[in-house]
């Protein structure tokens, strides 16, 4: 994979460009005022009067309805929930979207699984950091820069790389490094780490290991320190240096038995079961369960959200949290 950085890119495929950041959660508004912030021409686009309208505009923000703000845009940025992007460009964007522009995704979902099949005669790219926005918006104003990665699904006008990489340095991507890969890549592989590990995968350990804990008799209380707590700070140690770092700032005891046990938790039928998921992704099997369920009203996500909320983990989580939430003076 290439890595770009700050020196191999500038401003000027943007200079005069108008650019419309669809959607103002958490992705869309850190990404259209950093972009603010390094002198590009952003317009949000979002409902007119609705809750991120008004935010939009007391953050100091040009906003606009989603089809004004598409109206004579140079780059479309659809930084939209996956489950509304097919609908909103469907109806307000592909009919204002004019020739030459470059339309931009910060995740595949949609270009990937043709829930979206944009005209030959625009730019298809994707600028997507790896952090949540913000993290991005935080690591900006101090001067630095999220990692990202750039995309070209379509190339028309010959700038869509550059386009890519200019809206990365507005960013301040570019300050870490901005790798380049596919659409294909980014979305199943995005979708696998969340699934397997980062989301799935974790969040099944845990509520495993304090129940296992529980069960034997422990309070849950201390539960929720060892299985939960703790997490947050060995993942950061992984991230700063990797296993190594991790192992050598822990102790021996739990080196030696992080290392000699680990093994019974990921079993073969474990990695049988990531296998499967990473064949859900490509077959587009997950896909089809996903779009299911966004047409039924999302009616099983919010049982699950529902039930998840009822666990104990939960419960005492909330409790233990409220403990140390700093008091206002």
């Amino acid at each position: 994979m290439h890595i770009y950085h700050d020196s191999d890119v500038s401003f000027d495929v943007l200079d005069g460009k108008k650019i419309a950041v669809l959607g103002y959660g958490a992705q869309g508004r850190a990404q259209a005022l950093c972009f603010h912030d390094s002198g590009l021409d952003v317009t949000v686009g979002v409902r007119k009067d609705g809750k991120s309208w008004n935010r939009a505009k007391e953050d100091g923000l040009k906003v606009a309805e989603i089809p004004e703000a598409v109206k004579g845009a140079d780059v479309v940025m659809m930084l939209l929930p996956d489950e509304v992007q097919p609908d909103i460009y469907k109806d307000y964007v592909a009919p204002n979207l004019k020739k030459g522009a470059a339309l931009e995704f910060a995740h595949g979902f949609a270009i990937t699984f043709k829930l979206i099949q944009p005209p030959k005669d625009v730019d298809v790219i994707m600028m997507a950091p790896k952090a949540p926005g913000d993290m991005e918006r935080l690591v900006f104003l101090e001067g630095f820069g999220v990692p990202a990665l750039v995309c070209v699904h379509q190339d028309y006008t010959g700038k869509a790389k550059m386009i890519a990489l200019a809206l990365a340095k507005g960013l301040g991507a570019l300050r870490a490094g901005v790798f380049e890969t596919t659409f294909d890549n980014e979305t199943k592989t995005d979708l696998f780490g969340e699934q397997a590990v980062l989301c799935g995968g974790l969040t099944a350990m845990i509520k495993a290991g304090f129940q296992t804990l529980v069960d034997a008799g422990y309070p849950p209380e201390m539960a929720y320190f060892e299985v939960l707590h703790e997490t947050k700070l060995i993942t950061d140690m992984i991230n700063i240096g990797g296993f190594e770092y991790m192992w050598h700032v822990v102790s021996n005891t739990a080196e030696f038995g992080g290392l000699t046990r680990r093994d019974r938790v990921i079993t073969e039928e474990s990695k049988k079961g990531m296998k499967s998921i990473l064949a859900d992704i490509e077959s587009g099997k997950f896909k089809d369960e996903w779009r299911a369920d966004w047409n039924a009203g999302l009616k099983d996500l919010k049982r699950m959200e529902a039930d998840e909320k009822k666990l104990q983990l939960e419960v005492v989580g909330k409790d233990i949290r409220a403990l140390f939430e700093r008091k206002k003076q």
